[in-house]
């Protein structure tokens, strides 16, 4: 191919400008550009063929022999480490002591994560019958449901073992919950797992092999998808990433818990309500872009039935606690600036 000459008013705009020196050091073009960069070089990966992303996985971090530290369990470390310094800032506004927070945090765990694998178990009673010990000890099969259930058991008995006011321990927990849930959440994203239903849309993410399991279009039609007969059954197709949308929803629920924790007005119990109310809302309309194969009541999953239950014990303990003392906030939690005043 032979080039054109292309005039030098043509090559350096309308205007004639004069051609850049090339000693000449270029301006900076800030910080936004690294971040692009960086995510596109740790998170995603071009696809020619669909105007989406294809996710790269990080399902584990490093190995020591047959130890395996994963990118879910260090997320879900985080998590629980996040969830209780936030619950020490909440204490400290109720007037309770902060260590409180830290001598939860094991209990909370535990109990959590035996929650969120009976739970699982309990849903997929195959898998216990096809090999028991295996699915008890497996490292995944955690459902949150469970999760929130073992733990909020675990938190009940040791307030109520150390003596301490049940209904304000339960509001410092409401954003504490948001917030972790959301960093584990992130951990969902980076293995692949509990991803959305089959778009054609921007938002779309391709799932790969690796994944549990990988968005392929066979395994979505298993589930009820439909999808485009052209697509064969092998081909991974994009997703939405609901991961992601819990993230933003969470931690957006995280912003305004917080903010009423730091106010006057509401009643002992009832921040803790506000929390089950608007989870239970997230929940159940993320779950109508979730892939699911456990919808079973008017085409609602299990996660949606637990839902429109939370929302109806939310109500209830909003109701419970209208008549209760005002959340016992301290003097520091509320105290404004003096040329605020």
């Amino acid at each position: 191919m032979i080039a054109r000459r292309i005039p030098a008013c043509r090559r350096n705009g309308a205007a004639g400008r004069p051609p850049e020196d090339p000693t000449r050091a270029r301006k900076p073009q800030g910080f936004r550009p690294l971040v692009y960069q960086a995510t596109a070089i740790l998170y995603l990966s071009p696809n020619i063929n669909h105007p989406v992303m294809e996710h790269r996985l990080f399902p584990e971090l490093f190995r020591i022999g047959n130890f395996v530290v994963t990118t879910f369990g260090l997320m879900m470390f985080l998590s629980f480490v996040t969830g209780a310094w936030i619950l020490g800032k909440q204490l400290e506004r109720y007037g309770q002591p902060k260590e409180l927070a830290w001598d939860f945090l094991a209990w909370v765990a535990v109990a959590g994560i035996i929650g969120a694998k009976i739970y699982y178990l309990a849903l997929h009673p195959a898998d216990l019958a096809a090999n028991f010990w295996g699915s008890v000890f497996s490292r995944g099969g955690l459902v949150w449901y469970g999760g929130l259930i073992g733990g909020v058991i675990a938190y009940y008995v040791q307030v109520r073992s150390r003596k301490l006011p049940v209904a304000v321990m339960f509001d410092a927990t409401a954003p504490c919950i948001a917030i972790a849930y959301a960093v584990g959440r992130i951990g969902c994203f980076l293995v692949g797992d509990d991803y959305g239903r089959y778009t054609e849309g921007p938002l779309g993410v391709r799932f790969p092999e690796g994944s549990a399991p990988p968005s392929s279009a066979g395994y979505l039609r298993g589930l009820g998808e439909d999808i485009p007969a052209s697509i064969p059954d092998s081909a991974i197709v994009p997703v939405h990433p609901t991961q992601l949308y819990e993230v933003g929803l969470a931690g957006i629920m995280f912003m305004i818990l917080w903010r009423l924790g730091s106010k006057r007005g509401l009643r002992s119990g009832q921040l803790f309500a506000v929390f089950l109310g608007m989870y239970g809302i997230l929940r159940f309309f993320i779950e109508f872009v979730r892939a699911k194969s456990d919808r079973f009541v008017l085409g609602l999953s299990t996660s949606q039935i637990m839902s429109i239950a939370l929302l109806i014990i939310a109500a209830w303990l909003w109701h419970r606690q209208s008549t209760a003392k005002p959340a016992p906030l301290t003097a520091h939690a509320t105290a404004r600036p003096v040329a605020a005043r």
